[in-house]
C-alpha cells in the first residue's frame, strides 16, 4: 500500500511537466522589464534555472528570497535564472521584481495559467522550476535547497 501511495504521489508530481529531462528545451523568447525581447537559447553556455512564477503566489514569492541568494552566490561562476511570470497585471509583476530585489531575468507573459509559455511547458502549479545544463538540455525540475545547489555545483563543473 505504501509503494502504491508513493508511486501515485510521484505521478501527480510530474504529470503536468510537458518537457523531458534529457532533451534540449523548446525556445521562449519573452519581453523583460526593459520591453526587450529575451530569449532562452541565448543563455546557452550557462547553467539556467528556469522559473515560473506569478506576484500572486505565496510560494512564489517564499521561492524567490531563497533564489536571491542562489543567484548572489553562482551568478559570477555560470549560473543565469530565467524567470517567466505568468502574472495578467504587468504593473503587479513590476511591484513584485522591485520589491523582492530581483535582479536576474524577468519576462512575462501575461495570461495566468493560459499563458502560451505556461501551456507549452506543461505548468500546473506556481513555483515550478527547471535546471538546464550548458548545452540546453532539462536535466532536473524543482530542486529546492541543498539539493538545488549542489545539483548547481555539478552541473556548473561539467
Amino acid at each position: 500500500m505504501k509503494k502504491l501511495l508513493i508511486i501515485a504521489l510521484v505521478l501527480i508530481s510530474i504529470r503536468g511537466i510537458a518537457q523531458k529531462v534529457g532533451e534540449v528545451v523548446p525556445e521562449i523568447n519573452l519581453n523583460n522589464l526593459n520591453g526587450e525581447p529575451v530569449s532562452l537559447s541565448s543563455l546557452k553556455g550557462k547553467v539556467v534555472l528556469l522559473d515560473f512564477w506569478a506576484s500572486w503566489c505565496g510560494p512564489c514569492r517564499a521561492a524567490n528570497k531563497e533564489l536571491v541568494k542562489v543567484y548572489k552566490k553562482y551568478k559570477a561562476k555560470g549560473l543565469e535564472i530565467y524567470s517567466v511570470s505568468v502574472d495578467g497585471q504587468e504593473a503587479k509583476w513590476r511591484s513584485a521584481v522591485k520589491a523582492q530585489k530581483i535582479t536576474w531575468i524577468q519576462v512575462n507573459d501575461p495570461g495566468d495559467w493560459d499563458s502560451p509559455t505556461a501551456r507549452n511547458w506543461g505548468i500546473d502549479a506556481l513555483p515550478t522550476t527547471f535546471l538546464i545544463d550548458k548545452k540546453g538540455v532539462l536535466r532536473h525540475y524543482n530542486l529546492e535547497g541543498k539539493q538545488l545547489t549542489k545539483t548547481i555545483e555539478k552541473l556548473i563543473a561539467e
